[in-house]
């Protein structure tokens, strides 16, 4: 059957609003009933904005991500204009415990939100700082760095122990360096030590959870999809075009993560879904979860 962009775009929009959309909103249901979430955003462009704005505007691409110790791997995308505060509050509703991100001043007084501040930017920030006292501030992050992978293998319980004998006193020592040195001015040694005084209890979390990851690594890993993609597809035309990629980019993230083949994933939901009612008896789309014994056993890689 011959067809053409438009229709085909259409096809997958429309598929993806009644099939998947509702495997989509019940991971959301359950990744927002944890109580630590990775979260990152990267831009990307909409040709036709609902805001009047030109099509070379930035558009955002928001990830969110579980961390292991609290069940199957979950990722989440949402497709939004702004890289506002508001569209984070407004995605994670109802979500209580702390979030896991970079220094971006969204990621701030929430209700209900603690913030845990990633190390690994810390660290980028002080080897831009190209000189000696550069190099010393790289080395503090390098030393936690060493005993995080030391850590690693230990239970939460074990890890904020050994975090609180070993890693504690390195950031404290790191934190009273910096307020000693007095870096004045507006060069990269400066910022980096301004970048993380101002973070200072943020970075502080990993020390009191040993549930908490050091850095916002992971979501960085899971949004690199959407950076390789924008570079493919260069920009999505529609918001509509956007949300339905935002929901299949995380159901197939979702499914790898899970040791799930995404072809034959997808395509037994699109098979099954169809026939079973899942809008009177959504308890159904449990046994869809990429997780599940039975999506295990016939869409396993």
């Amino acid at each position: 059957m011959n067809t053409n962009a438009k229709n085909l775009s259409n096809g997958v929009i429309r598929a993806s609003q009644d099939w998947l959309l509702p495997i989509y909103e019940r991971m959301k249901h359950l990744i927002m009933a944890k109580s630590l979430l990775h979260v990152d955003e990267t831009y990307g462009q909409i040709l036709n904005r609902s805001d009047g704005k030109s099509g070379q505007t930035n558009a955002y691409n928001w990830v969110f991500r579980t961390v292991p110790c609290q069940g199957p791997p979950m990722t989440l995308f949402q497709s939004a204009l702004l890289r506002a505060r508001s569209v984070l509050e407004s995605f994670i509703e109802g979500f209580s415990g702390t979030i896991i991100c970079d220094g971006y001043s969204a990621y701030d007084k929430l209700e209900g939100v603690t913030f845990a501040n990633c190390w690994a930017h810390v660290r980028r920030y002080w080897l831009k700082a190209d000189s000696k006292n550069g190099r010393i501030g790289v080395n503090f992050c390098n030393d936690l760095y060493c005993l995080e992978r030391k850590f690693i293998h230990l239970s939460s319980s074990k890890r904020r122990k050994k975090r609180q004998k070993y890693s504690k006193p390195i950031v404290d020592k790191f934190l009273v360096w910096i307020g000693k040195s007095l870096f004045y001015g507006k060069n990269a040694l400066a910022k980096a030590a301004e970048y993380t005084l101002n973070r200072a209890n943020g970075l502080k979390a990993f020390l009191n959870d040993g549930r908490i990851e050091i850095d916002n690594i992971p979501a960085e890993n899971a949004i690199r999809p959407n950076v390789i993609g924008r570079k493919n597809w260069l920009f999505r035309v529609s918001e509509s075009g956007a949300k339905v990629n935002a929901i299949c980019l995380s159901i197939a993230e979702t499914a790898k993560s899970n040791g799930i083949d995404f072809y034959e994933y997808i395509k037994k939901l699109l098979t099954d879904l169809p026939n079973l009612g899942i809008h009177q008896r959504p308890e159904i789309l449990d046994q869809y979860m990429p997780w599940s014994k039975m999506i295990r056993a016939e869409c396993s890689k």
